[in-house]
């Protein structure tokens, strides 16, 4: 074999498999929705590419020109009125409903195309829709318009998109009409693969078969991929993309013909379900073209390579319970063909021993594991012929061959032979203490709990094979599991479902209880354990735990290696534009390598990086704790010295410099003070000094008094016996006393101010001044005198007389206090002489509370 012919079965692999019939062709099914004539088909598709051609619709994208096909199948033929909820609409094109809401339907509007009314929903979201179809209701009654649709074939239409891309509904009596052949497909690209879908059916022939497209076309992507390129009207790897989607659903075939020397010629493109609908089979077109697919020769140009495969056929029905015929081992459409023969890579070779020489593995398959028993080659037959002689596949794990049914339990057979290989003398490999006892607690049955037995339902019969201490540990490994995707889930109660599925799921990759040699590791290690194809913790496999749906993140990531092949690819045709096809796969697969190598290097870095980074603000955040930590005791010992000092004003100890009762003292002091100045400023006039001092003295006469009162009433409802045991507790009583009255006295002083100062001139002015203003509101004007229009023209005097009253009362305020400044300045420059006298008559603080028990 030569060394391309080598490197190519190397990368080759099946692109399409396609299914044997299982029984005979059945017949056309009539009246259904896939099943068009030759003119009701020219009839919709050619009212489809005028719908598509429209020149508001160029630029847009697909989810867009997909809605106007949706809403143009679903337009009444009376009034044209369309009525749908965004929702709805989202799902016929297999979008969310913010997606919709935001891109699609705003999309409509800029084309011009389908006039747009919406109705909001509670969040002011557009939640109901009236469309129109704008070119579809102007063609109507236009002889010979492509868009002159009848009502019967408006009807074909909308039962054509039903059958192609129907969301699916569950009635409310029960009934569920499933969806279309491309209706669950959802997320990024669903658009334009019913778009796809839509187009290639309105251009399949009764047989399936899709007409390409002539001329020349890109031979790296295929005549298939530049049809349905040409039909979106976009690039010819876009259109490979979607063919490669649409093949990988089963939805479309491409199938490469023979010609007589066995080299791949033709390539095809069919849709399995327009010939099923017409009661074809699929291979008839393809039999009847002498069509033999070849076997395949390279893997796809967006795929990695992987070894070659054998070209079994298995029996599937492709559409609708219909079954697809003989088309025997299709060939890759996109490449030349293969010059040699491709061998299954999954067939256990067979070496000999000379050739070998006899190293150990050799013969035991393509695993060349070692035995899992010594007694398992040491065990002679009864009729004295050699054990080895009788020994079974290793993929078989010494259990009956295909086809044979056991006489017991493998398992018991084999501990029965290690026993009894173990008894019969030093030989045999020593039983572990515990094992006995371990096999004496085993568990028959499921644990009682039911979601453990919903969960491991699927693996019950490796849950039999485990020893009691291997069963407690699946059961803890389990119930920590289920915990976990409880925790994903936003509805509580599916996470034994979905590790039922998840175990389900293992055991179809790995073919069956029956080849899981060792349970306890299989579940531990692959059966219980999430397997994250990336960075989202929700995703298992490529699945959405949490939805069921095809993870996101992993179509990003596929997607991203795509388009980095791509990139890479179209560097070499740049820069070495003369290479072959095996040249040129091995320098891409050479610059892929380098290129995940720099990526994996990267990674380290970046992991380095953010553990130096974590490190980083980990010392930070422990410094900031010690930090706090000093302050707080820095704090606290700052507080505990303060607490310790004597009062300022009386000496009392441990008062932390200034005693409650001074403290209220004081703040008499300044509310008397505060007082006064309110009474100046109400009724005062502040150009004479006179009665400013009139104004303060009568008002700290009146909260003296108020002082008085306030106490004598405090006497009559307490114990003055117990007062007069404690002086320190009577003048902290009489202090607070005298504090609550100042306080109570500084709140009416500024009332009565702010009263009085609104009934001065100014603030009268500004009152009349809202008044009229008010009653000449806009929505006053017809009647300004009624009692609506007085009553909130009063509301608005009111509030400008407040208004007033309170700037001039701020403006009063700041101009006493600049006097009281000057005051003070003059009598501090005052000789003390002067002053004591003045000091002297002033009585103590201590003088009216003695006064009391005098």
């Amino acid at each position: 074999m030569s060394a391309v012919a080598a490197r190519a079965a190397a990368f080759a692999r099946p692109r399409t498999e396609l299914s044997v019939p299982a029984g005979p062709v059945p017949e056309r099914v009539a009246g259904h929705p896939l099943s068009l004539g030759r003119d009701a088909r020219a009839r919709l598709g050619g009212a489809v590419r005028a719908l598509l051609d429209v020149a508001g619709l160029d630029g847009a994208s697909d989810a867009v020109r997909l809605a106007v096909l949706v809403l143009a199948s679903r337009t009444p033929s009376e009034t044209g009125v369309v009525e749908i909820r965004t929702s709805e609409l989202g799902r016929w094109i297999g979008m969310s409903a913010s997606y919709t809401a935001s891109d699609v339907v705003s999309g409509l509007r800029r084309s011009g195309v389908v006039s747009v009314e919406t109705a909001e929903g509670d969040y002011g979201q557009d939640d109901g829709l009236r469309c129109k179809v704008l070119p579809l209701w102007a063609a109507q009654d236009v002889v010979g318009h492509p868009l002159n649709l009848a009502k019967k074939e408006y009807a074909t239409l909308q039962r054509l998109v039903e059958a192609v891309m129907a969301p699916g509904w569950t009635h409310r009596d029960g009934r569920v009409t499933p969806a279309g052949l491309i209706g669950t497909r959802t997320g990024r690209g669903a658009a334009t693969d019913r778009l796809a879908l839509l187009l290639l059916v309105l251009e399949a022939r009764e047989t399936g078969r899709v007409r390409q497209c002539g001329g020349a076309v890109d031979t790296k992507r295929g005549r298939a991929a530049a049809t349905v390129a040409r039909l979106l009207g976009c690039t010819a790897s876009a259109g490979e993309r979607v063919l490669e989607r649409l093949e990988d659903r089963e939805l479309v075939l491409r199938v490469r013909l023979k010609t007589a020397s066995g080299l791949a010629n033709r390539s095809r493109l069919m849709v399995p379900a327009v010939a099923a609908a017409h009661g074809r089979a699929v291979g008839d077109d393809v039999q009847e073209g002498r069509a033999e697919a070849l076997e395949p020769e390279f893997s796809d140009p967006d795929d990695a390579a992987g070894p070659g495969e054998a070209p079994e056929l298995e029996t599937e029905p492709q559409v609708s319970g219909v079954p697809v015929a003989d088309v025997a081992d299709a060939a890759e459409p996109d490449v030349a063909a293969a010059l040699h023969t491709d061998h299954p890579h999954l067939v256990t070779p067979v070496y000999s021993l000379a050739l070998s020489g006899g190293f150990s593995g050799v013969g035991r398959g393509s695993e060349g594991r070692r035995p899992e028993r010594a007694c398992v080659g040491e065990d002679q037959a009864v009729d004295g012929e050699d054990g080895a002689a009788g020994s079974v596949s290793p993929m078989a794990g010494g259990g009956p061959l295909r086809g044979e049914q056991p006489k017991e339990s493998s398992v018991d057979e084999r501990g029965g032979q290690c026993a009894a290989g173990a008894g019969a003398g030093a030989g045999g490999r020593p039983k572990a203490v515990g094992w006995d006892k371990a096999q004496q607690q085993r568990r028959v049955g499921l644990p009682a709990r039911p979601a453990l037995q919903v969960a491991l339902g699927p693996v019950a019969g490796l849950w039999g094979r485990l020893s009691g201490w291997q069963q407690d540990q699946v059961q803890a490994a389990a119930e920590a599991e289920i915990k976990r995707l409880e925790g994903l889930l936003e509805h509580q109660g599916g996470g034994p479902r979905l590790l039922a599925d998840r175990l389900t799921d293992r055991l179809k990759e790995t073919g069956g209880e029956a080849l899981v040699d060792k349970p306890y590791g299989w579940l531990i290690r692959r059966g219980l354990v999430q397997r994250q194809a990336c960075t989202d913790r929700r995703c298992d496999d490529g699945i959405r735990l949490d939805t069921g749906a095809d993870c996101e993140m992993c179509g990003n990531v596929i997607h991203v290696r795509r388009a980095r092949r791509a990139k890479l690819a179209a560097q070499i045709d740049r820069e070495l534009p003369g290479l072959g096809d095996s040249e040129r796969r091995r320098v891409l697969e050479e610059r892929l390598r380098e290129q995940v190598a720099i990526e994996a290097e990267d990674l380290v870095w970046r992991r380095e990086q953010a553990r130096a980074e974590q490190a980083r603000r980990g010392a930070a955040r422990a410094a900031a704790w010690e930090r706090a930590e000093r302050e707080r005791q820095e704090a606290a010992a700052a507080e505990a010295v303060r607490q310790a000092l004597p009062c300022e004003d009386c000496g009392r100890d441990q008062a932390a410099g200034l005693c409650e009762a001074c403290d209220h003292r004081r703040q008499t002091e300044t509310l008397i003070g505060e007082a006064g100045l309110l009474a100046a400023a109400g009724s005062a006039d502040l150009s004479d000094p006179g009665d400013v001092a009139a104004a303060t003295a009568g008002a700290r006469t009146a909260i003296g008094s108020g002082i008085a009162a306030a106490w004598e009433e405090f006497l009559q409802i307490t114990d003055v016996a117990a007062l007069e045991a404690d002086p320190e507790v009577a003048r902290d009583a009489y202090a607070f006393t005298a504090f609550e009255t100042a306080r109570q006295a500084v709140q009416e002083c500024q009332a009565t101010a702010l009263a009085m100062l609104g009934q001065t001139q100014e603030a009268e002015a500004e009152a009349r001044r809202a008044f009229k203003a008010e009653q000449g509101r806009p929505w006053f004007q017809h009647n300004p005198t009624g009692a609506d229009a007085v009553a909130a023209a009063t509301k608005a005097a009111d509030a400008a007389r407040e208004r007033v009253a309170g700037y001039l009362l701020a403006r009063r305020l700041e101009q006493l206090r600049e006097q009281a400044a000057a005051r003070t300045k003059r009598a501090a420059a005052a000789p003390w002489a002067d002053r004591l006298p003045e000091l002297a008559v002033r009585p103590l603080d201590g003088d009216a509370a003695g006064a009391v028990f005098a």
